[in-house]
């Protein structure tokens, strides 16, 4: 018999990732998302649904006869309707739908170091959320990622862009602060090995190497072959570039919860790697076009226009 799966963003990032392993695996699966434009990446193999946050009874329906639900379903800033308190509402939404149409097993994409008593609505309401699964009588998998890199990452993409086309990158602060970044295919193959799994757990998703943020700009630098001047400021004057940025370009490059996180070292993990690829051979691969195109996240997600 066929196993059903169901992923949140199966036409997004990580989602994306994690439904061409189940499909490689045979596996039915259908999406739940908002983007109607990227239907046939899959050849018409995954069946789209729409979230229906505001109707629990239809959005349980959806999952009804799902094994396991894989939840990638979230925001990165506040923008419009999209805020962190409405992404928190909406995925105890689909947790509550999840159990009612008997879903067997709900992975869910949490954040590194998350912690109710965190400032940071996006660290915060990932703890919440977290409290929740746990307390719901699901069978569940947390993932804890930090910093995904790969071919439609928009960090470390944009951070090449950057070097690419300005004769100075500004780094917040000292850049002493750390982040381990893992691979997109490798966080995916986690997802999936974690839905295959029995027992409740938690795991960092982390990959091998350890970067200060002024050694990722640095290796980023070098790979892209920029000449581009590295100058630290102070937090808030970063922020204002990147406004600045952001106004030329048409998104959000960069935000004060975005810089608050990083330099409070939240995007390390005290745990073994989970992840095998090195960040350094990726970018070393993929030198000729990360970075050749700036990464929108309003486009990707919002349908917002590049200026």
């Amino acid at each position: 018999m066929t196993t059903r799966s169901a992923v949140t963003g199966a036409f997004s990032y990580t989602g994306k990732y994690i439904t061409r392993l189940l499909l490689e695996q045979r596996q039915h699966v259908i999406t739940l998302t908002s983007r109607k434009d990227d239907q046939n990446l899959f050849d018409g193999q995954v069946q789209a649904y729409p979230f229906q946050f505001d109707n629990p009874k239809a959005l349980a329906e959806t999952l009804r006869g799902v094994d396991t639900l894989y939840n990638t379903y979230w925001v990165r800033f506040d923008h419009g309707k999209a805020t962190f308190n409405n992404a928190v509402e909406n995925t105890r939404t689909l947790i509550r739908a999840a159990k009612v149409a008997g879903v067997r097993r709900f992975v869910h994409v949490s954040i590194s170091n998350p912690t109710l008593e965190s400032p940071l609505p996006y660290f915060s309401g990932k703890a919440q959320l977290e409290e929740n699964l746990k307390a719901s009588g699901l069978s569940y998998a947390i993932l804890r990622p930090t910093v995904i890199f790969g071919d439609e990452d928009i960090l470390i993409n944009n951070i090449a862009y950057l070097l690419r086309r300005f004769p100075l990158f500004a780094i917040p602060g000292a850049g002493e602060y750390q982040l381990q970044p893992i691979f997109v295919e490798d966080m995916a193959q986690l997802a999936v090995d974690a839905g295959h799994r029995e027992e409740n757990l938690t795991w960092d998703a982390v990959g091998p190497e350890i970067y200060t943020f002024n050694e990722l700009v640095q290796l980023t630098r070098s790979v892209v072959g920029s000449r581009a001047g590295l100058i630290n400021l102070p937090p808030s004057m970063v922020l204002q570039l990147s406004r600045l940025i952001g106004f030329v370009v048409g998104d959000v490059v960069l935000t004060e919860e975005e810089i608050q996180g990083l330099m409070a070292n939240l995007l390390i993990s005290a745990e073994p790697p989970t992840g095998k690829t090195s960040l350094r051979a990726w970018l070393r691969a993929n030198a000729n076009h990360v970075g050749s195109r700036y990464a929108s996240e309003l486009k990707r997600h919002y349908n917002a226009q590049n200026r």
